[in-house]
């Protein structure tokens, strides 16, 4: 099983190579707008006002969900968040998603800790594959001028 998850990995990897082709000369906004599938994070991190701070020095880890995961929410959700009533629960929800610093896949370990800009901290698990919280780590290591994107195929809530 451990095999067949790394093989995955390595695949997905591979496959995600040449959408990033361009090495890690742009920044992590930048990095996600070129790739093409975090078109909803991209939407979401405008509504929210945080493109300047995501385009900063950093470093900045971020857990980008897909736009299959933001599919995954209930219906209206995503429509919703982007309300700019709501605009303080988007920004949690994305600064849950980041944390400090540069964090590669090679300094993970079962059951780290890891607090979020946030504030609150998500679980990293390792055993048969990356999890963080619920979400599975799809694409790892992905490097941009300013941090780093390991991509996940779930979007995580914070604590309420």
């Amino acid at each position: 099983m451990l095999r067949r998850t790394v093989l995955a990995l390595a695949a997905a990897t591979a496959f995600a190579g040449p959408v990033f082709a361009a090495g890690h000369s742009k920044d992590i906004v930048d990095t996600a707008v070129e790739a093409g599938s975090f078109g909803t994070l991209v939407a979401a991190v405008e509504a929210a006002g945080l493109v300047e701070t995501l385009k900063g020095l950093g470093p900045f880890t971020v857990f980008a969900p897909t736009d299959e995961a933001f599919a995954k929410l209930p219906a209206g959700t995503v429509e919703d968040l982007l309300k700019p009533e709501n605009k303080d629960k988007l920004i949690a929800i994305l600064t849950y998603h980041v944390v400090p610093g540069k964090v590669m896949s090679g300094d993970l370990a079962n059951g780290m800790k890891a607090e979020t800009a946030q504030g609150a901290e998500v679980t990293i698990m390792t055993e048969g594959g990356v999890k963080v919280n619920e979400a599975t780590v799809i694409t790892a290591d992905i490097e941009a001028s300013n941090g780093v994107i390991h991509v996940i195929d779930s979007v995580i809530m914070p604590p309420m």
